[in-house]
């Protein structure tokens, strides 16, 4: 039986800056796994755009994988369409090699997020299969865990990505504010204020009669 995932991440940047940010989201610091990345198709068509690229990367493979996996070393193809007028940008990705041993489908949908238009959230499903005999859901268990390590890493380094892109200024929340209080409150605390003052004046005053 196949193993299935699936998760959703919210990017704090616009759609716009997203999908530019998404074909520079190579290199950054949680990417050293990512050897290389080439375009090898690209086409408008009904005002979308295709493409294909084919990435290079690599993963340690744990000792008992050894004997299945000679080299860590993988090649992915990844296709994508972007809709400029739906707003979505949608990505395919699978293992071209080891595919018996272990095979991994991924999509990944970004659009606007309901919540907040000048969000995006990315919603993702993965598909982990294994072909080895007596070892298949050990093999399809440790996939889904790599690949749930596998995109945290990826989050945090789009988001490394955008946030170098597109600066953003401080949350309001971290800023102080002064809140003007109206002008009848002044007027109020000034009377009191006054009215203390004589108060205090008047009770220093000691009289005095003949005897």
């Amino acid at each position: 039986m196949v193993k299935y995932y699936e998760s959703k991440t919210v990017f704090h940047f616009t759609w716009d800056q997203v999908a530019q940010g998404f074909w520079k989201k190579y290199p950054n610091p949680e990417s050293t796994h990512v050897l290389s990345e080439d375009t090898i198709f690209r086409e408008i068509k009904d005002d979308k755009l295709f493409s294909k690229r084919l990435l290079t990367k690599t993963n340690r493979v744990p000792k008992w994988g050894e004997r299945f996996i000679g080299s860590p070393v993988v090649r992915i193809v990844e296709e994508s369409v972007v809709d400029p007028k739906a707003k979505t940008l949608t990505t395919y990705t699978r293992n071209l090699g080891y595919t018996k041993v272990m095979s991994l489908v991924e999509k990944v949908v970004y659009r606007p997020s309901e919540e907040n238009p000048e969000w995006t959230v990315a919603e993702r499903s993965a598909w982990v299969d294994s072909k080895v005999m007596g070892f298949g859901l050990a093999i399809q268990a440790f996939g889904i865990e790599r690949f749930k390590k596998n995109c945290t890493k990826m989050v945090q380094g789009f988001n490394f990505v955008l946030a170098s892109m597109f600066p953003q200024p401080a949350p309001l929340t971290a800023q102080h504010q002064i809140h003007p209080q109206p002008q009848s409150k002044f007027k109020d605390a000034a009377k009191k204020a006054s009215e203390l003052a004589k108060a205090k004046a008047n009770s220093l005053y000691v009289t005095c009669e003949p005897s």
